[in-house]
């Protein structure tokens, strides 16, 4: 009985909760729709793209271009080429060493080895909404060997003894890509032994202690190049509740919920008039030719 109760409560949530996304999105004019369509789609192009990259890399095994698992780096011994397809133009000159982080439990400590000042390294770090946020290596900190902490939005904290410097993300996943470079064929064991000098743990265990509870399974909807074009405010709104809300993108998100894209939120097309349905598309359409131009 408690399970039937339960499970009514829950169906009566979810009725209110379209009932109201439908009630806010009937008061759009058809040129609002299409107003909120194009701006959404602009701003939430890079954020979609990202998720696509980080489903391909570290959910989707059989993508063809899984990596490894949040928070395990994967190192490439060999440059890219145009068979890596996820990313686009990306170097040929510098081995990849590839690492998503989920940040939602805790910060991630990423350590580098000492290298040589005559080579080339760099780490970048990417967040969710695509900024790249900081740097290590040769241009940014140097070649020396270093500990370094990678923070997701939530984390409060002081620096903890033995890090050089602490990065935050805007967002709870992050991207981190290495580049260390190839002098030329005969140098891939140097650069292999480099490769393994880069280490990533969590950071109770950089320092030894116990670690925190772990963060709830996500179910990570599946991507790819046509189901965007059919779902593209479904997977912005699936995005969007590991990217809290920074000040300058308040507006947007409010723009967005009238429409009823709401981060964690089911985006229901259905609620939207036929009219609304093609402002929507419009709107899709006016966005991605503004980004071409």
């Amino acid at each position: 009985m408690k399970a039937t109760h339960k499970l009514n409560l829950l169906a009566v949530s979810l009725v209110s909760v379209l009932a109201f996304t439908s009630a806010r999105s009937a008061e759009l004019t058809p040129a609002e729709t299409k107003a909120i369509a194009e701006e959404g789609f602009i701003y939430g192009l890079p954020i979609v793209m990202n998720y696509a990259v980080m489903y391909e890399y570290s959910v989707d095994k059989n993508s063809g271009q899984y990596k490894a698992p949040f928070n395990q780096i994967n190192n490439e011994a060999r440059v890219f080429t145009y068979k890596d397809t996820s990313v686009i133009t990306p170097n040929s000159d510098t081995p990849y060493s590839i690492l998503w982080t989920d940040l939602r439990a805790e910060p991630i400590v990423l350590s580098v080895p000492a290298v040589e000042k005559s080579r080339y390294f760099s780490v970048m770090l990417c967040d969710g909404n695509t900024y790249n946020y900081g740097y290590i290596g040769s241009r940014a900190t140097g070649n020396e060997v270093g500990d370094y902490m990678v923070a997701g939005p939530d984390w409060k904290g002081e620096t903890p003894p033995g890090i050089k410097k602490v990065f935050r993300s805007s967002t709870q996943f992050s991207a981190v890509a290495y580049r260390t470079q190839l002098f030329n064929p005969e140098d891939m064991p140097n650069v292999v032994k480099i490769q393994a000098g880069y280490k990533v743990q969590p950071l109770s265990q950089y320092l030894k202690q116990p670690a925190p509870p772990a963060a709830p399974a996500v179910d990570f909807p599946k991507i790819n190049k046509e189901m965007v074009k059919t779902g593209f405010f479904d997977y912005l709104a699936f995005a969007l509740q590991f990217a809290p809300a920074e000040a300058q993108e308040k507006e947007i998100r409010e723009k967005l919920a009238r429409l009823g894209v709401e981060a964690g939120k089911k985006f229901d097309l259905a609620a939207l008039s036929q009219v609304q349905k093609a402002a929507v598309v419009a709107g899709m359409k006016e966005g991605e030719a503004k980004i071409k131009q």
